[in-house]
C-alpha cells in the first residue's frame, strides 16, 4: 500500500467530519419531526446531551448531616416525603348514602375497553413494585384481556383493591436549587401497570359522571382534556387585557401551593366526590384504593423501608390528578373576577380601582 500525503489525510478528515456532521443534523432533524409520534426518542437523545446527570449525589439532614450511601438517601427521602403527610383520619367508613340514583348501578368494564386500554400502553415505561412491565402486557393484550375485565369487575363491584394496586416505588425526580436539599425532590409514584389500566378506564367514568351532573371545573386547565398550559395563559390574559383595555387597574395574585399533592386529607375528598354524585361503588373502590396504601424510595439499586401514605393522591398515578382536580373545584370561587387554574398553581385577580376594591379583594384571598 502506498503513502498517503499529509495533505490528502487531511483532506480525509475534513471530509469525513463534514458527512459525519450532516449524518447528525439529518438524525436530529428527523427526530424533531417525529417529536409528536415518538417523542420519547427525542427526548432521550436530548438526555444524552446534558453535561450533567440530574441524579441524587449526596443530602443534607435537617441537622446538617451530610447522607453520601445509596441507602440512607433512600431511607432519608422517604422519611422526608412522607413527613408532609397529614396524620390518618378515623376508619373510611361506607357512609350509606341513598340519595343518587346511580348508586347501586353495576359497573360493567367490558373485555373490548380492556383490550383497548392494554393496547394504548407505552412499553417504555418501568413497571411497579409487582414488576410487571407494560410491554408484555401491551403484547398480550388480546389473550390477558378478558380475565382483567372479569378481575376488575369483581374488585370494583365488591370493593376489594388488592394490596399489590396500594403499594408504590417512590423515584426521586430533581427540580431546581441544591441537590443537596431534600426539598428539591419530587416524589413520583411507579404503581402497577394492572392497576393502572384500571384507574385509567375509571377515570373514564368519572369524568363522564362529573361532566352529567354539570360538576365540572370550568377554570382548571390542568389534567383535564383540552386543557393546557396554553389554554391556561390564553384565559388568564385575556381577561386581565379585557380589563386594563377598558381603563381598570388590576391586582393580582399568584399561587403555588407546597405539597399540595401530598397533603389532601382522604376524608375530605371523599366527602367532596359523595357530593358529586359518583357511582357510589367507585367512590367505595377509591376510599379503599386511598386506604392503607405504603410507599418505599427507590435509589440507584437501592429500596428504602415502607412507609403508611396517610394523606394526598399518589403522584404518578392515574386518578390521583383528576382527584386532586375534583378536591379543589371550589377553590377561590368568590375571589374576584378573575381566576385561572392549572392544578395547583392558580392566578387571582380582581378589578381594584379604588383602596376600598384592593382591601376587599385582599381579605377575600387571605382567607384561602
Amino acid at each position: 500500500m502506498g503513502r498517503i500525503s499529509k495533505e490528502s489525510y487531511l483532506t480525509e478528515v475534513r471530509t469525513c467530519r463534514d458527512k459525519v456532521r450532516k449524518a447528525k443534523n439529518h438524525v436530529e432533524l428527523n427526530l424533531a419531526k417525529g417529536i409528536k409520534s415518538n417523542s420519547k426518542r427525542f427526548y432521550s437523545h436530548i438526555n444524552k446531551k446534558k453535561t450533567k446527570k440530574e441524579e441524587v449525589e449526596l443530602l443534607n439532614t435537617e441537622d446538617g448531616m451530610e447522607v453520601k450511601d445509596n441507602l440512607g438517601m433512600a431511607q432519608y427521602l422517604n422519611k422526608y416525603f412522607a413527613s408532609f403527610f397529614n396524620e390518618a383520619n378515623e376508619e373510611l367508613r361506607d357512609n350509606g348514602r341513598t340519595t343518587h340514583g346511580n348508586e347501586d348501578m353495576e359497573v360493567d368494564i367490558t373485555t373490548s375497553k380492556v383490550e383497548v386500554k392494554l393496547e394504548q400502553l407505552n412499553g417504555t415505561k418501568s413497571g411497579g413494585p409487582d414488576n410487571l412491565l407494560p410491554r408484555i402486557l401491551k403484547e398480550l393484550a388480546h389473550e390477558i384481556a378478558s380475565p382483567l375485565a372479569r378481575n376488575f369487575n369483581e374488585s370494583v363491584n365488591s370493593g376489594v383493591v388488592p394490596y399489590d394496586w396500594r403499594i408504590a416505588n417512590i423515584v426521586p425526580i430533581f427540580k431546581k436549587g441544591k441537590k443537596s436539599d431534600p426539598g428539591n425532590y419530587r416524589p413520583v409514584s411507579l404503581t402497577s401497570i394492572v392497576g393502572k389500566v384500571l384507574e385509567k378506564i375509571l377515570k373514564d367514568k368519572v369524568v363522564k359522571d362529573i361532566e352529567v351532573n354539570g360538576n365540572s371545573d370550568k377554570i382548571q386547565h390542568g389534567f383535564t382534556k383540552g386543557g393546557s398550559c396554553q389554554t391556561n395563559l390564553i384565559s388568564f390574559f385575556e381577561k386581565v387585557t379585557d380589563f386594563l383595555d377598558k381603563g381598570n387597574t388590576v391586582d393580582l395574585i399568584y399561587l403555588d401551593f407546597s405539597k399540595a399533592f401530598d397533603m389532601v386529607p382522604h376524608r375530605e375528598l371523599l366527602a367532596k366526590l359523595e357530593k358529586m354524585g359518583i357511582n357510589m361503588k367507585i367512590e367505595r373502590w377509591i376510599r379503599n384504593w386511598l386506604k392503607g396504601r405504603l410507599q418505599r424510595v427507590t435509589l440507584k439499586g437501592e429500596l428504602s423501608g415502607w412507609k403508611e401514605v396517610t394523606s394526598g393522591v399518589p403522584q404518578g398515578s392515574v386518578l390521583g390528578p383528576i382527584l386532586f382536580n375534583l378536591f379543589i373545584t371550589d377553590l377561590g370561587t368568590k375571589s374576584g373576577n378573575v381566576l385561572v387554574k392549572f392544578a395547583d398553581d392558580t392566578k387571582l385577580g380582581g378589578i381594584a380601582n379604588t383602596e376600598k376594591d384592593r382591601i376587599s379583594y385582599r381579605k377575600i384571598w387571605m382567607t384561602l
